[in-house]
């Protein structure tokens, strides 16, 4: 019972880490797999078989190396000297990230609920501040109370849009006017590839943290069904608009035409999302820089929402449509190394 107990919270960490502001709105998952039509729909699968296997390899890699930062396991991956240049892509990446979700928190305040912008980027950092004192327990508590919902959420919102589109089969076997098979493969391995890259700077201290194989094993494979079953459902339900690449926030169409009772829940979640995301980025930077600056861990994260927040100044969609991509290609060398690396059996 101690075992599945540990696997659930650190397959939560796991997905919260993972999902975002580009995730929730549906944005991110039209651009990686619906755009594709069936041929998306398996490229989830590939993306999921590889958000199970490689989830759960990060995780135990960390235990056999007592690797307590993403420095440590990219030296492992790496070796001395590539491992340089890409723990300083790491830091940019997850510093990157963070923008991006401090943006989506301003944007979501702004557009959604009528707030100035700053006002979602200071509650951010301040409930952020709060639940990185408290250390990995409050990782584990924020991200065991957000997860499940997103996961009952999603299920639901499906449930409510596709029986009510009709010739939803033919829409959902449909594929492209030109079909891009390739294409729709490369965006599955760079989707898996750019959020393997960003969830090692939490998994890896949290799995050595635990120091138990079978549970960080279990909870990698959790957090990787966990992430496909989202997956599925999400693509799911976005294929009921008729022309889901025309909106910059297309989950947020269905729910108003499919569910509007669900509408000011929905925007809970998508905030829920973002500051699960951020919350996962900064414990991983934060074990990375302090191992070099000797000084209180709140320091720290304040220093990280500073330079996370000027970054975010730039426009959301500027951010979004920017950054992943670039990250995601990058970190294509991540996935095919650790793809590589021998198993350790116990």
């Amino acid at each position: 019972m101690k075992i599945w107990t540990g696997a659930f919270q650190i397959a939560a960490v796991y997905v919260g880490t993972v999902i975002g502001a580009g995730f929730a709105t549906g944005k991110e998952i039209v651009e990686f797999f619906t755009r594709f039509g069936l041929h998306g729909f398996l490229s989830i699968l590939i993306a999921g078989y590889l958000f199970v296997f490689l989830g759960s390899k990060i995780m135990t890699k960390a235990i056999d190396i007592q690797a307590n930062s993403f420095e440590e396991f990219n030296k492992y991956l790496y070796g001395d000297k590539l491992s340089k240049i890409m723990n300083t892509f790491t830091i940019v990446m997850l510093l990157g990230i963070c923008a991006v979700m401090m943006a989506g928190a301003d944007a979501l305040f702004h557009e959604q609920l009528g707030y100035p912008k700053s006002i979602g980027a200071i509650l951010t950092g301040v409930l952020a501040i709060l639940v990185m004192a408290i250390g990995a327990k409050g990782l584990f508590a924020v991200n065991s109370f957000v997860v499940p919902t997103l996961v009952l959420f999603s299920f639901i919102l499906m449930l409510k849009s596709v029986p009510t589109t009709s010739g939803y089969f033919e829409i959902f076997t449909a594929v492209p006017a030109t079909p891009k098979p390739f294409q729709s493969i490369i965006a599955a391995l760079s989707y898996a590839a750019l959020n393997l890259a960003l969830a090692q700077a939490v998994l890896v201290p949290i799995a050595v943290e635990i120091n138990n194989k079978a549970t960080v094993r279990l909870g990698g494979m959790l957090g990787g069904l966990l992430l496909t079953f989202v997956l599925i459902t999400s693509h799911m339900t976005l294929l009921t608009l008729q022309d889901f690449t025309a909106f910059d926030i297309p989950m947020a169409v269905v729910v108003r035409y499919a569910a509007s009772g669900l509408y000011f829940i929905y925007v809970v979640v998508i905030y829920g999302e973002i500051f699960t995301s951020v919350i996962g980025n900064m414990y991983g930077l934060e074990r990375q820089i302090r191992k070099y600056i000797p000084i209180h861990s709140i320091y720290i994260f304040g220093g990280i929402l500073l330079v996370v927040y000027v970054i975010g100044l730039i426009d959301y969609g500027v951010l979004l449509s920017i950054l992943y991509p670039l990250f995601g290609y990058v970190s294509l060398i991540f996935l095919l190394i650790l793809a590589l690396k021998p198993t350790k059996r116990i």
